[in-house]
């Protein structure tokens, strides 16, 4: 197959697997899921879904988040890991969306990536998934299946994030990164599948026999 018809196959596989693809991280709005996602760095969507009812009924929005103490947000959140860096980066991000932004989440790339704790994957899946803009976040999931299947040189996230913006429409992006990430998860994991394993690295590849390597 080529890189084109790798990119059809898995489009039209996915979209059988996964017509609905719900947002992973539980939210209530844009503000409530730019928590969610930071909170997910290096942590799993279950673990977040988890804390963050506890956190959001303490403080929902900007202005009462700003007024939280650091030390109870870094309490509450503890078990996603990195909760030091991650509570410094809550209040603080929350105090610039009052003082900048009149405690409203911008729908800017630029903007959201200036602030704490906010980086490009972040800014991607919040300007995706709450405000509807293509964007096509890049996760160890994604990253990992785009190598698997050949669709990028697998350098880093950033060349993979282009390489997949080339092989797939922009209006597909914002459902095809979720399934990706749903497919990744259920059936193309870290250790369920080796390149070799799965429906999908099977059909794009019957011939291959070792594992393939993925570049972090």
């Amino acid at each position: 197959m080529t890189k084109a018809e790798r990119s059809a196959y898995v489009a039209a596989t996915l979209e059988e697997l996964y017509p609905e693809t719900p947002i992973p991280l539980d939210h209530r709005d844009p503000y409530t899921l730019l928590i969610a996602v930071l909170l997910s760095a290096q942590c799993t969507d279950a673990r977040v879904n988890t804390v963050t009812p506890a956190l959001f009924d303490l403080a929902e929005t900007p202005q009462a988040m700003a007024l939280v103490p650091v030390e109870k947000i870094r309490e509450i959140i503890r078990p996603c890991g990195l909760s030091p860096r991650k509570s410094v980066a809550i209040s603080e991000l929350s105090k610039i969306l009052v003082e900048r932004y009149g405690g409203e989440v911008p729908a800017d790339f630029a903007a959201l990536e200036e602030l704490p704790g906010v980086g490009h994957k972040t800014a991607s899946v919040v300007m995706s998934q709450a405000f509807g803009v293509p964007a096509f976040p890049v996760d160890t999931h994604i990253h990992r299946l785009a190598q698997r299947w050949k669709l990028t040189s697998g350098k880093n996230v950033v060349e993979t994030e282009r390489d997949l913006k080339r092989a797939f429409p922009r209006e597909s992006w914002n459902k095809l990164h979720l399934q990706i990430i749903f497919y990744g998860r259920e059936h193309c994991s870290a250790r369920g599948c080796d390149g070799t394993v799965c429906g999908i690295c099977r059909a794009l590849f019957p011939e291959r026999v070792r594992a393939v390597k993925t570049r972090k």
